[in-house]
């Protein structure tokens, strides 16, 4: 889901960004990694500290509605309106602080949020949007503009609102059934 969810979003254009700029895949894979580590291990313990807080009727409702606004979240192409430089840093920090400040706030770390409101252990939550994150990110880093050519964002944005509403709805329908 993170996966599909991250086409055309703003850190898969940033990706493009790092690798046409600063052109050594490694160390820009390596902090699309960490960077997105330490996004979602924050992500996820604020999900599971907000699970805490409400009662599992409300956080059901709560997770299903964010699956809901995640999924027209995703409808929307994202567009990297900044261009921030780090002058004087290496490959690696480069990308690790801009990845880490773009995922901020970006609808694959508050769907890593909701995910770990709802499922344990948190480990499997961060290795598992982490990896969705790679999954979007990597490619974008080695195959750059040639692979923005060749995949239908319009159907990946739309096949990843599907799976969210999905969520969404499994969601209420299971309740606090499911781990």
């Amino acid at each position: 889901m993170v996966a599909l969810a991250e086409m055309g979003d703003k850190t898969q254009l940033l990706s493009f960004v790092l690798a046409a700029k600063l052109k050594r895949k490694v160390p820009i894979a390596l902090g699309i990694l960490f960077a997105t580590l330490a996004n979602h291990s924050l992500a996820g313990y604020v999900g599971t500290w907000l699970a805490g807080l409400v009662s599992p009727e409300a956080l059901t409702w709560i997770i299903a509605v964010s699956f809901f606004v995640f999924a027209l979240w995703a409808l929307k192409p994202d567009k990297l309106d900044e261009n921030r430089k780090l002058r004087g840093t290496g490959v690696f920090l480069t990308t690790l602080v801009a990845f880490f400040m773009v995922e901020m706030g970006d609808k694959t770390q508050l769907a890593t949020v909701a995910l770990a409101a709802r499922y344990e252990p948190l480990v499997a939550v961060v290795l598992g949007t982490t990896l969705g994150m790679m999954i979007a990110n990597v490619p974008a880093v080695w195959l750059g503009e040639a692979l923005a050519h060749r995949v239908n964002m319009k159907v990946m944005r739309r096949v990843a609102a599907a799976l969210f509403v999905v969520l969404g709805v499994l969601a209420l329908f299971t309740g606090n059934s499911v781990d």
